[in-house]
């Protein structure tokens, strides 16, 4: 009997001996698994924010540049203001990205960093693609004006302005595509490590002592 229970033991030891590695290397994968995606999304997350800086700097300085002159009379950027807010809109986001993506480049994962760009990134979306919107709703008039209202097509005399003003618009909305993988990205980060602040009763105004409003 005792050399049965003695041969169980080590059964019992090998086994153990042999699970252990197992645990380990699972371990171990899952921690590169994890650490390939923490990669991979601060590589795509860099490219991302350096993008739209070349991008939005073309788009403003081609608006910028873009008038035109001749018989029928001159147009420039200015003369709308869609064009203007275009102009700026494109300026904010070509600041935020050279800003954002050299705090990037110092990894500080803290919740309140991450709330800031979660914010930040979502209003930048909705600048640009506002100001990408109201521009094309410009360029749509320009180029088949408006029966209703006996608004001819301008674009038939200054058609030079108007394609300058369509190739600003077009890397405009490729900055945008840009921006919101970037709200994809940033709200991954945030709500995958970072819980939602909970609020207090004292907030939400619950009281425990109230009574219900219907009995049944």
């Amino acid at each position: 009997m005792e050399k049965e229970s003695g041969t169980v033991i080590s059964a019992t030891r090998s086994s153990m001996q042999m699970m252990r590695p197992v645990t380990a290397t699972a371990a171990t994968d899952d921690q590169e698994l994890e650490g390939n995606k923490t990669t991979f999304l601060r590589t795509a997350e860099t490219f991302l924010r350096l993008l739209p800086i070349g991008l939005c700097v073309s788009a403003l300085v081609l608006m910028l540049k873009n008038s035109e002159e001749n018989d029928y009379g001159s147009v420039s950027y200015s003369d709308l203001g869609a064009f203007r807010y275009l102009v700026n809109a494109n300026g904010i986001c070509a600041g935020y990205s050279l800003l954002s993506a050299v705090l990037i480049a110092v990894p500080r994962p803290t919740a309140l960093r991450a709330w800031t760009f979660f914010f930040l990134d979502q209003v930048l979306t909705y600048i640009i693609l506002s100001a990408g919107a109201s521009t094309i709703e410009v360029v749509y008039l320009a180029k088949n004006g408006d029966s209703a209202t006996l608004w001819n097509s301008a674009c038939g005399s200054f058609g030079q302005f108007c394609h300058k003003i369509t190739a600003s618009v077009a890397i405009t909305f490729v900055a945008l595509v840009c921006y919101v993988l970037l709200s994809l990205i940033s709200s991954y980060k945030l709500f995958s490590k970072f819980d939602v602040p909970a609020s207090s009763p004292a907030d939400t105004g619950t009281d425990d002592h109230i009574a219900p409003a219907f009995h049944g």
